[in-house]
Formats: C-alpha cells, structure tokens, sequence
C-alpha cells in the first residue's frame, strides 16, 4: 500500500469514526426535488449518472481527489450519512479540519447559504435510492437511523 493511499485510508476510517453516526429516514424525502438540485449542484463534478469523475482514485498535483462517484462503485455508501451531510454543507476542507485531519486537501466546496439543509438532505436521499437494494441494506446496517433534521 503506497503512502497516499494510507492516507486515504486514515483520514476516512478517521472521519467514520470521529462524527456521530447517524442518518435521515430516506423515505420521509422528497426525491425528485434531490434529483433536480443534484443535477443543479453535483452533477458537474459528481457526474449526471452520478459516475464520479475519471481517475477518481488517482491524486492530482495539488494532493486531492477528483470527484468520486456516488453510486454504488464509489465510497460514499461506506460512510455515515450524516458526515455526508457536514461535507455537503461545510465543505470538505473544514469538515476535515473540524475532524482533526489535517494536510488533506479536499476541493469539495460548501452547500452552505446555497442548498437549505433539507434540500442537502434530499439529495443525499436521492443519491441513497439509486443504490441496490444490498448496498441500501450494508449502509443502513453500518449506519443507524436517528438523525432528525
């Protein structure tokens, strides 16, 4: 295992286990509304299919990640819902930060004053419904349901 790829390793094991695990009932959303506002906000980095961009695992010069994808070949549904929730609306850097991790750089930008916090959450629902059925069942077996918004 190379050093970034440690890294990577670290500071995500870091994250899922530092913030509160916790997510949203999925069926109390509205998805069309996270499926329009994910193609409004996400789809330019994260893909229309929800794809993630090429060479996603691969670092870039500056020591980030592309846009990994959100379906189920990605790393999202691996992680609890509601540290998605911070990433979404805090940004990756300072929800990194908040968590102690530092010297990872993320591009991910803050949703904050842009998308509501419901509207963060519908998105996530949407992305989630798109999952197989197994996938849905691992995340929700890894992660609780007991967050309210």
């Amino acid at each position: 295992m190379n050093k970034r790829t440690l890294i990577t390793s670290i500071v995500f094991t870091s994250l899922s286990a530092s913030i509160a695990v916790a997510h949203h009932e999925l069926q109390n959303r509205n998805l069309m509304a996270g499926s329009e506002n994910y193609r409004d906000h996400c789809a330019s980095c994260h893909g229309v299919n929800l794809e993630g961009q090429l060479n996603w695992r691969e670092y870039k010069a500056d020591g980030s990640l592309p846009a990994p994808p959100h379906d189920e070949t990605g790393h999202t549904w691996h992680h609890d819902t509601k540290m998605l929730f911070e990433y979404t609306k805090f940004g990756g850097q300072a929800t990194l930060e908040a968590a102690g991790v530092t010297g990872y750089p993320s591009g991910m930008p803050a949703y904050e004053g842009i998308l509501s916090d419901r509207e963060i959450w519908e998105i996530l629902a949407y992305i989630r419904s798109t999952w197989p059925q197994e996938i849905q069942d691992a995340h929700a077996t890894r992660h609780p349901m007991s967050f309210d918004d």
